[in-house]
């Protein structure tokens, strides 16, 4: 009986993915440069799994993984920003489902857990603002170029604020270790969580990261369960990362769609296998991992390099 119980779950948890597995197996092979294809772009399903493990398992964007990646491939700014959106469309989204299904399976009456809801509402909104006003308004592109003075600067400004996030995330390490939690949403949270919704959202535009790690690093911060803040950050990012993409379907054309036909499939799969990790090593050490990867991107990232 337990084993025939396993069986169902995984299957009603994983029928969807196989079956856009096989999906995407045959749109890959009813190209007409399928070999070509494979041969050129295969190993991007590789860069999607870990790009979509590492901001699904920390809440941090899967741009850190991306931004750097592409930088190194010689993508153009815009293209790098744009094609890590669209991945993050597919990785953040499975994790966002993923975390989604575990708050209402086994903490929706959990004290730890409550302010979920409450923390997305104060935050995504904001967020896809930020989106909207970096994005479409006349004032978002000066203040893009005014901030990091041109989207050539982009792997300079990328570079320190990955530095800048990797030390808040080892500064909060400590703070896991609290055994009584914060479980609601106070007045000052209800006022700093839109502010840095939509700084977060503004960020993100121009960085492929940002919102989802300013959120998490906050309500780590605040006192609030590691967990779940890493769950509000992967769904507030997955929220943010779809409100951006259409500007470059429709307005940029920057997005590279064979980098994103193999990144995409494997960012499903590491969004999926996230969550898993997260509940089988320690928050520390998943936190102190992520954190020292991060710092040495930024690191890299830099002109002395």
């Amino acid at each position: 009986m337990p084993r025939s119980f396993h069986l169902s779950r995984f299957t009603h948890q994983h029928s969807v993915v196989i079956l856009i597995f096989f999906a995407w197996i045959a749109l890959v092979f009813s190209q007409d440069n399928a070999l070509t294809l494979w041969l050129n772009y295969g190993f991007f399903s590789a860069v999607g799994v870990v790009g979509a493990i590492f901001a699904n398992s920390t809440g941090a964007g899967g741009g850190v993984v991306f931004v750097p990646f592409f930088a190194y491939l010689s993508f153009s700014p815009e293209s790098i920003v744009a094609t890590s959106f669209a991945i993050q469309c597919c990785g953040m989204t499975a994790g966002a489902i993923t975390w989604t299904r575990f708050f209402r399976k086994e903490h929706r009456n959990d004290r730890q857990w409550a302010a979920l809801p409450s923390a997305l509402i104060l935050s995504v909104p904001p967020a896809i603002c930020g989106v909207v006003f970096s994005q479409y308004s006349e004032h978002g592109p000066k203040l893009l170029s005014y901030i990091l003075g041109g989207p050539d600067n982009l792997h300079y400004v990328f570079g320190i604020f990955s530095i800048i996030l990797a030390i808040a995330i080892i500064a909060s390490i400590p703070l896991m270790k609290r055994a009584v939690f914060t479980e609601d949403i106070e007045g000052r949270d209800i006022v700093l969580l839109p502010v840095i919704g939509f700084l977060g959202g503004c960020v993100t535009v121009w960085l492929s990261i940002g919102v989802g790690e300013l959120v998490a690093v906050y309500l780590i911060m605040r006192g609030f369960n590691v967990t779940l803040s890493i769950a509000v950050a992967v769904i507030l990012s997955a929220l943010t990362v779809w409100s951006a993409v259409p500007f470059h379907v429709f307005i940029s054309h920057a997005i590279v769609w064979p980098v994103v036909l193999f990144a995409g499939m494997g960012a499903i799969i590491g969004g999926v296998v996230a969550k898993y990790l997260v509940l089988a090593f320690s928050n520390q050490a998943l936190k102190l991992f992520f954190g020292v990867w991060v710092l040495l991107l930024g690191v890299t990232s830099l002109p002395i390099f």
